[in-house]
């Protein structure tokens, strides 16, 4: 293993954003149960059974994108809503629809509250860089640009796979390992010399199914075994942990 606490062969660093570089995914939990709740509420009354942003979140819409993360959680809950379209209002009862009101509820959290990075990712992703290593950050928002730049992380990255670039080459998202894969060739390296750094149950689906060279499951909410179980290499709940096991 490197100083990095990687494999030798690793030429190239593949981020998830939310819970892994910034502190952005108990923001997305709040606007998909708030999103979710109000739908349920409408639509089953008061003895509706409400989403759990814990549990729900973890299994059913962390890491998708975003009309991948409505449709699964209503498959799972025996919900079908018509497709819609992308520019559905967010009041309306469709995939869309609900996948808009989402990011209204979670751009308004952001200009709220603000974003804030993880300090100990942005000091490994310059020691990576500083190594020689090439970055990429691979999300499934469609915010992550303007969210790099808030925190002024935009620079680290050499590769920027999100939902905006995803929409147009037409990958599908996480658990499919696609969005990772094109990172990958873009910063010119095949997948099992990248490393992929998740904290999604679903990005280390896409870690594992793409035969990356490493996966790094970053544990924040105390979900180490499940990630363990979905292919992660290595569990640490902060990636200044990985120079200490060096």
């Amino acid at each position: 293993m490197t100083e990095l606490g990687l494999p030798k062969e690793i030429q190239a660093c593949l981020f998830d954003l939310d819970g892994v570089i910034t502190k952005t995914a108990v923001v997305h939990a709040a606007a998909w149960k708030r999103t979710f709740d109000d739908f349920l509420r409408r639509r089953d009354g008061d003895g509706f059974r409400p989403f759990d942003d814990s549990a729900d979140y973890d299994e059913y819409v962390d890491g998708r994108p975003r009309a991948d993360g409505v449709r699964t959680f209503l498959a799972a809950r025996g919900i079908e809503l018509p497709e819609g379209k992308p520019d559905d209002p967010p009041d309306r009862a469709t995939v869309h629809g609900l996948g808009n009101r989402k990011n209204d509820l979670l751009l308004e959290l952001i200009h709220r509250d603000g974003v804030e990075a993880y300090d100990g990712t942005l000091r490994y992703v310059e020691a990576v860089r500083d190594t020689g290593l090439r970055t990429a950050v691979v999300s499934s928002s469609a915010n992550c640009r303007d969210i790099l730049r808030t925190i002024g992380a935009e620079s680290l990255f050499d590769v920027r796979i999100d939902g905006v670039v995803a929409a147009e080459r037409k990958l599908p998202g996480k658990p499919r390992p696609d969005t990772f894969l094109a990172a990958a060739r873009d910063l010119g390296v095949v997948a099992e010399e990248a490393a992929v750094f998740e904290d999604a149950l679903a990005g280390m689906d896409a870690g594992r199914s793409g035969h990356f060279g490493y996966v790094v499951g970053v544990d924040r909410v105390g979900q180490g075994d499940a990630l363990r179980a979905h292919g992660a290499d290595i569990v640490v709940r902060d990636l200044a942990e990985l120079g200490e096991r060096a």
